[in-house]
C-alpha cells in the first residue's frame, strides 16, 4: 500500500477518465450519495454504495425542544452548527412548531457552520451564515476565528461529536450550551426513531447498487475493489469492523479526524480529501489510485477493469 496522501483539488476534468473500471466503494447511504456517485462516474469509476450509517432523533428530545425553544425566543448569542444533519434535525423541531427553521430563529442570533456543505444546507433554507472557516474547514478553524469572549452559543450536536469544540468555545469566554441533537447508529435506522429531512419528501431511487455488508466483503475479498470512503471517523470504525483486513483496497478519508480513527484502528490510509466536499473527495481517489493524474494528464492505457471478473 502506498503512504497515504493529502489530495489536491484535482478531480478528472469532462472527457478525462482517469479512473476507467475502478470500482469504488461510497460508505454513504444512497440520499447523501448522489453527487459523489456521479462525480465519480465522471472520471469512468463505478461506485457501489454500502450505508453504513444513519440517525435517529435525539434520545433526550426534551432537552433539545428546551434548547431549540429558548433558541427562538432569543437567549443565545450564537447558533454553531457542524453537520448537515444537525440542520435537518432542527428543521424538523420548527416544522413541529408550524414554522420553518429560517422563521424560528430570531433576527438577533448570529450562525456559525463548518464546511461547504453544511454552510449549503443552510443558505438554501434562507438562513445566512455570519462565520464559517475558509481554509481549515472543521472545528479547530473555527475556533482560530471566533470573536474572542462572543455571548451565548446554542451547539447541537451529534451524541458522539467531539466535545472539543465546546471545550474551544468556553476558553475563549463564549457561555456554550452543547445538546445532542441525534444519534449515529448502524444502517438502517429504526424507522420508529428516524426523522424526515425534508417533511415526508418522496426518496430517489439509489442511482448506484447498493449492497450490503456481506456482499461488501465478499468483493473485497475477491480483489473486486480499488478503494473505499469514509466521510467519517464512526464510517471508518464500521469499516475496520466489518470489512478489514482492506488487502489491496485503498482507504480514502475525508478530513484528517476521519484519517486519524483509520490509522488509530490500523487502517492504512492511501489519501485524505483536502477540503470535505465532493471535488475533495474525487480528487482523493485519484490520488490514491491514479496519483499521475492528479494533474491534467492524460489517462494511462492501463486501466482497472483488467481486475473484474
Amino acid at each position: 500500500m502506498m503512504g497515504r496522501r493529502s489530495a489536491r483539488r484535482t478531480e478528472g476534468q469532462p472527457g478525462l477518465r482517469v479512473l476507467e473500471g475502478a470500482r469504488v466503494l461510497v460508505t454513504r447511504s444512497p440520499d447523501r450519495a448522489a453527487s459523489l456517485v456521479a462525480a465519480l462516474r465522471e472520471t469512468g469509476a463505478e461506485p457501489l454504495l454500502l450505508p453504513l450509517i444513519d440517525f435517529e432523533r435525539a434520545r433526550d428530545q426534551h432537552s433539545l425542544e428546551v434548547a431549540f425553544d429558548a433558541l427562538g425566543a432569543g437567549a443565545y448569542s450564537w447558533l454553531v452548527i457542524s453537520s448537515v444533519t444537525t440542520v435537518q434535525a432542527l428543521e424538523e423541531l420548527a416544522r413541529d412548531r408550524g414554522v420553518t427553521l429560517s422563521q424560528w430563529l430570531p433576527g438577533t442570533v448570529r450562525v456559525a457552520t463548518i464546511g461547504p456543505a453544511t454552510r449549503h444546507e443552510l443558505e438554501a433554507r434562507g438562513i445566512p451564515v455570519d462565520l464559517a472557516p475558509a481554509r481549515l474547514q472543521s472545528g479547530v478553524g473555527l475556533l482560530d476565528i471566533w470573536p474572542q469572549g462572543h455571548g451565548s452559543v446554542f451547539l447541537p450536536q451529534a451524541d458522539i461529536a467531539d466535545g472539543r469544540l465546546a471545550e474551544g468555545l468556553e476558553s475563549l469566554g463564549a457561555s456554550v450550551q452543547a445538546v445532542t441533537a441525534y444519534h449515529t447508529v448502524d444502517y438502517p435506522a429504526d424507522p420508529a426513531r428516524s426523522f424526515s429531512p425534508d417533511g415526508g419528501a418522496a426518496v430517489e431511487p439509489p442511482l448506484a447498487e447498493v449492497l450490503t455488508p456481506s456482499e461488501a466483503k465478499t468483493e473485497l475479498a475477491a480483489g473486486r475493489l480499488h478503494a473505499v470512503v469514509a466521510a467519517s471517523p464512526s464510517a471508518a470504525q464500521r469499516i475496520h469492523g466489518g470489512l478489514s483486513p482492506l488487502g489491496d483496497c485503498r482507504f480514502v478519508a475525508i478530513g484528517r479526524s476521519t484519517a486519524a480513527e483509520a490509522e488509530r484502528l490500523g487502517l492504512p490510509v492511501a489519501a485524505v480529501a483536502e477540503q470535505p466536499t465532493t471535488s475533495g473527495l474525487v480528487s482523493a481517489v485519484i490520488e490514491a489510485l491514479a496519483p499521475k493524474h492528479s494533474a491534467s494528464t492524460p489517462p494511462a492505457p492501463e486501466n482497472y477493469a483488467k481486475d473484474r471478473p
